[in-house]
């Protein structure tokens, strides 16, 4: 049988797969996943997270109660993760915890506030999610983030700058030469509150519609289902009635002159063509958290601190802490150290038992020939079989007697004579009374 050749759609999809893979590899990886024991809603916002970090994040990640982080940085370098995201609960609330792997930096923020995308639906009148949005990461937006400190001239870091450059690496950065605006379907926020010192997060939907047509030319252009023209002689007269009352809400947040976009690509819906103007409307999608930061530590989950809004420490107090870390580090540094030169000693073990094992080896085999020699020579010169025991040089053969336990040892008795079970003083040894004779009876 002659094999198919492979065609060239074939070889051209399976060279565009592995160029899609190589650029997937270089795009940040999270772990979302909780920490300790949590209820169920904050179970819920961990599988809400996951959602939006969607398509690179693990969505079916599970966690157990025995694992530690170490097993999560383990398995983080193999599958190309970048990022962890998790949750933690304490006396004081909920906090979340972002980290940037392999050596940090480490951002904690305390959770004030939180809502579930399955609260934020039921609120909204019409909810809204295209098909596929989950397919394509979403549009990072970083609202009223200073980039000038404001903090004193002691601090070297600038927590919210930080902050900033940590959540633009945690979602794939943009190329607008190559971007698909079909792609674009979902839209993270993330707004610095200055005021209250806090940063609030938001998820939306992007809906695309076509701005410069009266409501009821959309009617007719873009929605699917012809209307109601019963009371109308001509096309004109609906098109130019305006009986039907005030536009809604959406309508006039697509009639705003700031959310109009002229379109560089043709996108999905009716009316959105190239070089034409559209509106963007947004819809929330969840979850909803405000967010606030007090820590930021230099390596994962461990070492200097960089930023605290909660303690401050004076100058003497940082150095005793770099001190005792330096210690840390050369007593750890001092135990590897000790436990490579065992690994070594015992390896070393290992090869000297081998030799000696292969030289015992070969002293046996030398021996059997010696033996070999010396009954081959006694063969001849004498003309018999050499006993074994000679050759060993143990003397001559004794056949050894058998061993019999002391139980089955049995003394042989005459045919006149009475066996022990039927002596006189056998009454002696039994626990009960003396059997009474028929004479004393009566």
């Amino acid at each position: 049988m002659a094999r198919k050749k492979k065609g060239k759609a074939k070889k051209n999809n399976r060279k565009n797969a592995r160029l899609e893979d190589v650029e997937v590899s270089k795009d940040p990886h999270t772990f979302v996943f909780a920490r300790g024991n949590l209820g169920t809603n904050v179970q819920q916002l961990v599988m809400d997270m996951r959602k939006v970090m969607e398509p690179y994040t693990a969505s079916n990640l599970k966690v157990r109660k025995k694992n530690i982080l170490k097993d999560f940085v383990a398995v983080a370098g193999p599958l190309g993760v970048t990022h962890f995201v998790s949750f933690s609960k304490t006396n004081s609330g909920l906090n979340m915890r972002i980290a940037r792997l392999p050596k940090g930096p480490t951002l904690y923020f305390k959770v004030h506030n939180y809502c579930l995308c399955k609260d934020i639906v039921s609120l909204l009148k019409k909810p809204k999610s295209s098909e596929g949005q989950y397919r394509h990461s979403p549009l990072l937006v970083l609202n009223d983030f200073k980039k000038d400190s404001d903090s004193t001239s002691k601090e070297i870091v600038n927590p919210h700058k930080l902050c900033a450059t940590l959540l633009q690496n945690m979602f794939p950065s943009i190329n607008i030469n190559k971007l698909n605006l079909n792609h674009v379907q979902r839209c993270v926020l993330f707004n610095y509150v200055a005021d209250t010192n806090s940063i609030e997060f938001r998820h939306y939907n992007i809906t695309v519609r076509p701005v410069g047509m009266s409501r009821r030319m959309k009617k007719l252009v873009v929605q699917s289902d012809m209307p109601n023209m019963n009371k109308c002689k001509d096309i004109s007269d609906y098109l130019m009635n305006r009986g039907d009352g005030s536009a809604s809400e959406s309508e006039l947040e697509l009639d705003d002159p700031n959310n109009k976009v002229e379109l560089s690509q043709k996108m999905v819906g009716k009316g959105n063509l190239k070089n034409c103007q559209s509106a963007i409307k947004l819809t929330e999608l969840g979850p909803r958290m405000t967010l606030e930061l007090f820590k930021i530590e230099e390596g994962m989950c461990q070492g200097e601190i960089l930023y605290h809004s909660l303690v401050e420490k004076t100058e003497d107090e940082k150095e005793e802490i770099k001190t005792t870390r330096e210690k840390k580090k050369q007593i750890k540094q001092m135990r590897k150290a000790q436990q490579e030169q065992n690994v070594k000693k015992k390896e070393e073990l290992k090869t000297l038992n081998k030799k000696r094992s292969l030289l015992g080896m070969k002293r046996g085999h030398e021996d059997n020939d010696d033996e070999d020699d010396n009954a081959r020579w006694y063969r001849e010169e004498v003309g018999e079989e050499m006993e074994r025991d000679v050759i060993h040089g143990n003397g001559p053969s004794r056949k050894k007697r058998k061993f019999i336990p002391h139980d089955r040892k049995q003394k042989k008795t005459t045919r006149g004579a009475k066996s022990p079970a039927h002596s006189t003083n056998q009454h002696k040894h039994n626990k009960g009374p003396r059997r009474k004779s028929f004479k004393s009876r009566k």
